[in-house]
């Protein structure tokens, strides 16, 4: 078994969109908080859609996409909280059923059961969030107590340019009462 970190210890889990090139953003923004961080990723978005070299020089840590063996010792300590950043269709309807088949799901079900605070960045095209299912299961996350941001879908603006990712506001919403 791990040891606990003497500072509080931040999960971050990243999923398969573009804009998870930028999570180091996300991880300094924590770190400048007094937060140690580990990086979770689902299988797809250990595909090339972060720099994992990075994360690990950033966090000291490797990042988790695959479980462990059994003897294996644990490579971070319990989680204080964690942020889904960015979140995606995919990955919050498997969390919201239950679905642990992949390590970050797996992660996320076991946060829920074991009250750890969690807040979301979703990262959901509009016509994926008008689906049935998604609204369903963002009722479901928020009864678990899951904490959700508005969601991003990349659309350019008006002027053409896309609006930024609030990485801080993972944080912002776990700092919330």
């Amino acid at each position: 078994m791990t040891e606990r970190a003497e500072k509080p210890f931040l999960y971050v889990v990243v999923c398969a969109a573009g804009i998870a090139a930028g999570v180091t953003e996300l991880i300094t923004a924590a770190q400048r908080r007094g937060w140690e961080v580990g990086v979770i990723a689902t299988p797809v978005a250990m595909g090339g859609f972060f720099d994992t070299g990075d994360v690990e020089a950033r966090t000291g840590r490797p990042v988790r996409s695959a479980w462990r063996s059994p003897g294996d010792p644990r490579p971070f300590p319990p989680p204080d909280a964690v942020v889904v950043a960015p979140a995606t269709f995919n990955t919050l309807n498997k969390w919201a059923a239950g679905h642990a088949d992949t390590l970050a799901v797996g992660t996320l079900c076991e946060a829920a059961g074991l009250g750890v605070p969690t807040a979301v960045l979703p990262c959901v095209a509009d016509a994926l969030a008008a689906h049935p299912a998604y609204r369903d299961s963002l009722t479901r996350l928020r009864g678990m107590g899951v904490r959700i941001a508005d969601p991003y879908t990349g659309e350019p603006g008006p002027d053409g340019h896309r609006p930024r990712f609030g990485w801080e506001r993972g944080l912002d919403l776990l700092e919330r009462p």
